[in-house]
């Protein structure tokens, strides 16, 4: 019981004020247990999402090593295939490889195109191992080749009655006096593109 102005006062005048009393205790107490299970709950929430992201970006390098070891030796070997296509249908070796003897400067071109033709054909399938600048550097170096194939045919005085040596010889000269390399740029595309895989 409590005196007010002299008068006890019953007890149902304390009953909010205990009550009051008791319930920010227990308000504060509540609080005081729930804050840092909530500060750890999060910290573990954490630790757990950055160990997922780990664990996933560990998984997602182990799928990238065992594909490269399926997929390097592919790459390499169509870039050797490249490599090899292009030399091919270098000028110079093309002349060297086509015999001109006893053709004329017509039947000649024709297998010269043809030739070129066939060696890229023959690779076409390596294009799905190269990126497509590399391949599309290669497309260009055989348009190049075709076109100073026909372009030094077309130059010749007479093309229907000239020889093939005269049209070899004409090729040649066309690539030591003004013409570059026409697979050089490729070459070099491929080499940069195999420097990269390492």
């Amino acid at each position: 019981m409590c005196l007010r102005y002299g008068r006890a006062l019953p007890t149902y005048f304390l009953l909010p004020n205990l009550l009051f009393m008791d319930t920010s205790a227990y308000f504060f107490d509540l609080l005081k247990i729930i804050l840092p299970a909530l500060i750890v709950a999060g910290a573990i929430y954490f630790l757990f999402q950055q160990f997922l992201e780990k664990e996933q970006q560990r998984r997602l390098i182990e799928m990238r090593l065992e594909a490269s070891k399926t997929t390097l030796p592919l790459r390499l070997q169509a870039l050797e295939r490249v490599t090899m296509l292009l030399e091919r249908i270098t000028p110079n070796n093309l002349l060297v490889r086509v015999s001109s003897a006893g053709l004329s400067a017509a039947d000649y071109h024709r297998l010269l195109l043809q030739e070129v033709r066939a060696e890229v054909e023959h690779n076409l399938s390596q294009q799905l191992y190269m990126q497509p600048e590399t391949w599309a550097a290669v497309k260009q170096a055989q348009e190049t080749v075709v076109n100073l194939i026909s372009t030094q045919f077309r130059a010749l005085p007479n093309p229907q009655e000239a020889r093939g040596p005269e049209l070899a010889r004409r090729i040649l000269e066309s690539l030591m006096t003004d013409q570059p390399d026409p697979t050089a740029g490729a070459l070099l595309a491929v080499k940069r593109e195999a420097v990269a895989m390492f």
